[in-house]
Formats: C-alpha cells, sequence, structure tokens
C-alpha cells in the first residue's frame, strides 16, 4: 500500500510505526474470510482492511476523526485473527491502538460514551472498585428493563450471581517450591480476574509448587493496562504498565527470575508487548526486558514434568483469541490437557472470537451476543463435560450462555496432579 506521510509526520514514532505497517498491506483481503465483525455485519468497514483504508486517510490528512470512523474502528475485537492470516505480515495491533489512541485525543464522543468509558476505565482495572460494582449490580439487576442504554443492561448481564471474597494468595508474598526448586517465577495476580474468579490464581500457585517453582507476587504489581490500552486511553495504560515493569525489576535484580507467569492470556499479548509500547521510553530497557521474560502458564507448564493422574472426563478447549492469535499459542494447552489423562475436543472455526473482547462484551453488546450465541453453539455441539479456556474473559463470556462449566486450564491440571476438583465442575456433579 502506498503512503504519503511527510517527513514532519514521520518524525512521530508512532506515525513512523504506522506507515511501517501500512506499507506492509497488499489488499488481498484474506484478513476478510476470519475476521469476526465481518462474518457477523458483512460490511468492508468492518473488516481489517476496510479498517486500514479509514486509519490511513484519516492519519495521511490528520483529520479530525468523523463518527463513520469511529464507529467502524470501535466494533473491531482486536482478535487479532487477521494477524495469524495475513500472509504479508501487516501488524494490524500496532496499526489499531495506533488509531484508537488518536481517536481519543481528538474524537469528543456522545456523553453516554464518555461517561462509560471513564466509568470502566476507573473501575475494572481496580479490584477493589471492581468487587464492589459488581455488588451494585447485584442490587440493581431489578431495575435492568428500565435501563435507557443497552449497553448498560449488559453491564448487569455480566454480573456474576456470586462474587468470591478476596484470596489471600493474591497479596504480596513468595511461596515456597515444595521440594527442590526448580525456577523462580513472579506471578502476576491481574485485576478484574481477581474479583471474578479467585479460583485460577490459587490453582496456578498450587500447581507451580507442587513441580518446584517458587512463586513471587511481586508487590506493586497489578493490572496490565490493557482495558485501558484498548480504549486509547494511553496516560492510565502506560501508568498501570510501567508500575508492573518497576515491580518486576526488582525481583529480577533482586534474587532473579527465570519467567514472569501470566494466566490471563488477554494480559499475556498486552505484557509481551511492553518492549513496544515503551520504546521510546526512560524505561525501554527494563520494558523490553520484562517482555522477553513474559510467558503465559502454559508455556512455563510445557517445561515441566507434570505428574498427572487421568481424569476421565470430555473437555472442549475454547483457544482465546489473544492466545492463539495474539501470543500464537495454539498446540500448548490442549497437549497439556492430553498428557494429564483429557478426552480434549475443538469445536468448528475456533479461530473466531467468542466476543468477549476486555470491555467489547460491555461496549458492544450486540455484536459481541451474536458472537456468543456461535460460539456456544460451536462448543456445545462437541458433547463436552466441560469447556477449558485459558482467559477470564472468555469464561465469563461463554459461561453466561451455555450450562456446561467453564473452567481455566490450570484448574483441570492442577485437579490432574493432586490438587482440588474445580468448584464449577464441583456445582455440576
Amino acid at each position: 500500500m502506498q503512503t504519503t506521510f511527510n517527513p514532519e509526520q514521520l518524525s512521530d514514532p508512532a506515525i513512523a510505526r504506522s506507515n511501517e505497517i501500512l506499507r506492509s498491506c497488499v489488499h488481498c483481503g484474506f484478513c476478510t474470510a476470519t475476521c469476526p465483525t465481518y462474518q457477523v455485519l458483512g460490511d468492508e468497514l468492518d473488516s481489517p482492511r476496510g479498517r486500514i483504508y479509514l486509519i490511513k486517510d484519516m492519519l495521511e490528512n490528520e483529520r479530525v476523526p468523523d463518527a463513520r470512523t469511529v464507529k467502524h474502528i470501535d466494533r473491531c475485537l482486536s482478535c487479532l485473527a487477521c494477524m495469524t492470516t495475513c500472509p504479508s505480515g501487516v501488524h494490524y495491533m500496532h496499526l489499531v491502538d495506533h488509531a484508537r489512541a488518536y481517536i481519543e485525543r481528538n474524537y469528543r464522543r456522545p456523553f453516554m460514551d464518555r461517561a462509560l468509558r471513564w466509568t470502566l476505565a476507573r473501575i475494572l482495572p481496580h479490584p477493589t472498585r471492581f468487587r464492589a460494582a459488581l455488588g451494585l449490580a447485584k442490587l440493581g439487576r431489578p431495575l435492568r428493563r428500565f435501563l435507557p442504554d443497552p449497553r448498560l443492561q449488559a453491564m448487569l448481564d455480566m454480573a456474576p450471581r456470586e462474587v468470591p471474597p478476596p484470596s489471600r494468595n493474591d497479596r504480596p508474598q513468595v511461596f515456597s517450591a515444595d521440594g527442590a526448586r526448580v525456577m523462580r517465577v513472579a506471578l502476576m495476580t491481574g485485576c478484574a480476574q481477581k474479583a471474578l474468579n479467585t479460583d485460577i490464581n490459587d490453582a496456578t500457585i498450587r500447581l507451580l509448587r507442587r513441580h518446584g517453582v517458587e512463586v513471587v507476587v511481586a508487590k506493586g504489581a497489578g493490572c496490565c493496562g490493557a482495558l485501558t490500552h484498548h480504549m486509547g486511553q494511553e496516560r492510565p495504560a502506560h501508568a498501570s504498565a510501567a508500575a508492573n515493569i518497576r515491580a518486576w525489576m526488582g525481583e529480577i535484580e533482586g534474587e532473579g527470575l527465570d519467567a514472569i507467569v501470566i494466566n490471563t492470556s488477554g494480559c499475556g499479548t498486552t505484557v509481551k508487548d511492553y518492549g513496544h509500547m515503551f520504546r521510546n521510553d526512560a524505561l525501554a530497557a527494563e520494558a523490553a526486558q520484562v517482555s522477553a521474560l513474559a510467558r503465559d502458564v502454559s508455556e512455563v507448564l510445557e517445561k515441566l514434568d507434570l505428574k498427572a493422574q487421568a481424569q476421565p472426563l470430555r473437555v472442549a478447549y475454547h483457544a482465546a483469541c489473544s492466545l492463539q492469535h495474539g501470543q500464537q499459542i495454539k498446540a500448548t494447552p490442549k497437549s497439556l490437557l492430553k498428557k494429564a489423562g483429557f478426552e480434549v475436543v475443538e469445536p468448528r472455526d475456533a479461530h473466531l472470537c467468542c466476543g468477549s473482547a476486555g470491555t467489547y462484551n460491555l461496549m458492544q453488546p450486540e455484536i459481541s451476543g451474536e458472537l456468543k450465541r456461535r460460539k456456544v453453539a460451536t462448543l456445545e455441539a462437541t458433547s463436552p463435560q466441560v469447556i477449558a479456556a485459558g482467559n477470564i474473559g472468555c469464561m465469563m463470556q461463554i459461561g453466561a450462555g451455555t450450562g456446561v462449566p467453564v473452567v481455566h486450564t490450570v484448574e483441570l491440571l492442577d485437579w490432574a496432579t493432586g490438587g482440588p476438583k474445580p468448584p464449577a465442575v464441583c456445582r455440576d456433579d
């Protein structure tokens, strides 16, 4: 694709990067075949190729974003299926992230949009606030039909019926390895996950310790920044990321770390991109070091000799987009489950998004709801006893549409290696 950015524009590192990405696109259209929003809406502007044209025009002409451009960029899930499909290696993630930041700086949204985005950015990344908001949502559920905006209704619908009490394991501390230590890792405990499902971090810690891993929950680490980053809010996103970088560098420069373990794949994709996010910042070297150590929990477990006892259970594996497309981790979680004795099945169109995508299911409930319906139908068609995923957002989204228990992959592996049966599976007994 030809571009016409002038030298002054190209002096901006963000524009220079977007120019590089735009010039790598050859208009082939392969991305349309795997784009979930194009599959649902059938509009070229709701495909990666269409959005690329909109972004190019907006950035080249330094144009104030119009409502049409914003609508189609907002409809992008950032599932990154297009990056897996693209034969030219177009790094769509960096391009759409830049477009969102540009829109955030230059476009005044309608009042309700601004209010919702402001609220989400100040609640979801903070577990204590989020936990309080979930409690209020339970009280507000009887008033759902009186709410004027479907997005407000979606927020009530997504709130779980029960909110677990905080886990002591999420506090800063060190968990010693059982037996001889083979690795020392930092566990990212996250933000929303700590309010929605404490079983995931608990299972991760037990599983790692059981196999000789010392686990550190670093003081000062928290939200990865993805939730605000994907809304174009660079300042809070970078502040969250910088806090993590400093917290983990304290451990790296102290007793050292073999890995930074992340059990929420959406967070993992972002942390692995810290090096790019901070490439022109004073923290560039430290950010690159953190990104190089970041690992999905399945990548770490693959290196350990898991001592599993077969569990006769048929597991439908849901591949989170941030794992299979964002991090290009496809076979590892399935291999781990199979080695642990589970019967693993996959749904049709496993490459397509479930519609969760961070705050997408709250901000775009109609499109998200259709994607959820399709994903649940393909998962249930495999006749599973349980559904496994590696991302809390996917788990909440799918769990809201099916009666089949939905658990994290680490919960099943923890159970198969001597840990407790996952609570969601117990409730189904």
